[in-house]
């Protein structure tokens, strides 16, 4: 029996909840006081490195007020080459596993975890599978040998390695198993759980928001047409599922669903477009879609409760600071001015620093995640902790005349608001003469001329960012460019990049300002079809 599993069978319901959702019942004064404690502990154990030393000084704080008076902000480049090399003898402690983020820019960051805390990710896991399986606080609907659906990367990237402890700790029927995915590109590991999935079902799914509303599409136009059915799905309980999907189906005028084959407890989804495809995912999956907040760096450091409205912090996961943000600013951040949870207030914009606890070198580190705090607490759930949503990221916004800043999340709802279909986006800054200009580039699903698809666009960034009207009030122009792109071409790029060994993290272009790279790639793998 794993470690975990030994608390399901021993606690209560009240037992089991306050140890995995517990941190829902937190005052704010409550959660800094676990945050203190293993702060004080961090910069103890942190400073006997080469890497703490570094960092801390030779005389290292003591306190937290020393800590934010005399330790400057930190990136990845403070840590070089330690890291990237996975250099272990520079730590203060040797490190259970190692992650490494999704590779923006094309280079890797290596992230070591402590055991103590991967522990902690295993628990914080299975708070997610209580939370996301229920809409009553209290309720546990989950036990040991749950059937988990893995539509993530697998490690090392984070979601895989977070999992893979995860398995260590409780007992978990990971659809598909590791070995009979290993090895196997991740397109066909999504297809391998699948297959499972259809003849023996799933509890919980894992998976970035866009991957599930992909795969109800694709599902709607697929599932029930038995003249595509191949051997694999010849299997009695297959068919049984497929069956009762197109009844189900049918009996709402509608195309077969997933939710008409599966009935599960939870969907756990991930992504800065959780919040444009909630709805879509819900009318596929027939759950109210469940939102994560985690990092290379902390791996899980936020969850929503049980209402599966908001975003609230764990006190375990990092220590957390929060310096005031303004996209405008344009000198360099005071490491002094970074404000505590407590403080936050209501409809503002902080930049979120962490520091790694149980002796990881990550202090006073710069995530370059914004959040916006939505309110001061959760009334109807009764949390009293600050309720936020992930916004951006610092260097992925493109700023317009100076009267507005547009990110990956914003421009992303824009485009899916105005109900254009479309496969994928891109999008930069352009200059022409003295003006600036939104640069779109996107291969659309439906026909669209490049003009209309600007119209739109611009409208409906009206709706979505208030600071984007000023610019129609001051400059009296639509500041947005299309290029059409011809069909297919985001997939041969993808094809071109799998076939050239990209890894995964790096097979589709980034949303916001690719690089020149990229877009002469994007443009060879299909062409243009119109520019504006």
């Amino acid at each position: 029996m794993l470690p975990e599993d030994i608390y399901f069978r021993t606690l209560s319901a009240e037992e089991l909840w306050k140890r995995y959702c517990g941190f829902l019942d937190l005052t704010a004064e409550e959660f800094l006081s676990i945050q203190g404690s293993l702060l004080t502990e961090q910069l103890q154990l942190a400073a006997g490195g080469i890497l703490g030393r570094k960092i801390l000084g030779e005389r290292p704080p003591r306190t937290l007020e020393e800590f934010q008076a005399t330790i400057p902000f930190t990136t990845y480049d403070d840590y070089e080459p330690y890291l990237s090399e996975k250099r272990e003898e520079a730590l203060a402690v040797k490190p259970l596993s190692w992650s490494h983020s999704a590779g923006r820019g094309g280079k890797f960051k290596w992230i070591p975890h402590s055991e103590a805390g991967m522990d902690k990710v295993a628990r914080n896991c299975i708070a997610l599978f209580v939370l996301s399986s229920t809409s009553r606080k209290g309720q546990i609907n989950i036990r040991p040998g749950l059937k988990f659906l893995t539509i993530v990367p697998p490690a090392p990237y984070t979601s895989g390695t977070g999992f893979g402890r995860l398995r260590e700790r409780f007992t978990i029927k990971s659809i598909p198993t590791q070995a009979s995915v290993t090895g196997l590109p991740f397109r066909e590991q999504v297809a391998r759980g699948f297959e499972v999935a259809l003849r023996d079902g799933f509890e919980v799914a894992g998976a970035i928001a866009s991957v599930l509303v992909r795969m109800g599409q694709q599902m709607s136009g697929q599932a029930a047409s038995s003249s595509k059915l191949s051997a694999k799905f010849l299997h009695p309980k297959v068919l049984f599922r497929l069956l009762r999907g197109l009844i189900r189906s049918r009996s709402q005028h509608r195309p077969v669903y997933p939710k008409d084959l599966w009935n599960p407890k939870g969907i756990i989804a991930a992504g800065l477009d959780m919040s444009i495809y909630k709805d879509e995912i819900e009318k596929y999956w027939g759950v109210q879609p469940f939102d994560v907040y985690a990092s290379t760096e902390t791996m899980l450091l936020a969850m929503q409760s049980w209402n599966k409205r908001n975003l609230t912090f764990l006190p375990d996961a990092a220590f957390l600071e929060f310096l005031p943000y303004s996209p405008f600013q344009t000198s360099a951040p005071d490491h002094r001015a970074t404000l505590l949870i407590d403080k936050l207030e209501k409809d503002r914009y902080y930049e979120v620093i962490i520091t790694q606890f149980h002796g990881m070198p990550l202090m006073r580190y710069r995530l370059g995640d914004v959040i916006r705090v939505v309110s001061r607490g959760d009334e109807d759930a009764g949390v009293k902790l600050p309720q936020f949503e992930i916004v951006r990221k610092i260097d992925e916004a493109i700023n317009l005349a100076a009267l507005c800043s547009l990110d990956e999340r914003t421009i992303w709802k824009a485009i899916a608001d105005t109900g254009v279909k479309y496969a994928d986006w891109t999008a930069y800054k352009e200059y022409d003469q003295s003006e600036t200009y939104l640069r779109l580039l996107i291969e659309l699903k439906e026909e669209r001329a490049a003009a209309e698809m600007s119209a739109l666009l611009d409208r409906s960034l009206r709706k979505v960012d208030t600071d984007y009207g000023d610019i129609d009030h001051y400059l009296q122009t639509n500041p947005i460019r299309t290029t059409l792109l011809s069909e297919g071409t985001f997939a041969r790029f993808t094809e071109a990049k799998v076939r050239a060994g990209a890894d995964l993290a790096h097979i589709k272009p980034k949303h916001i300002e690719p690089s020149r790279e990229v877009l002469e790639q994007l443009f060879s793998s299909g062409g243009v079809k119109e520019k504006q």
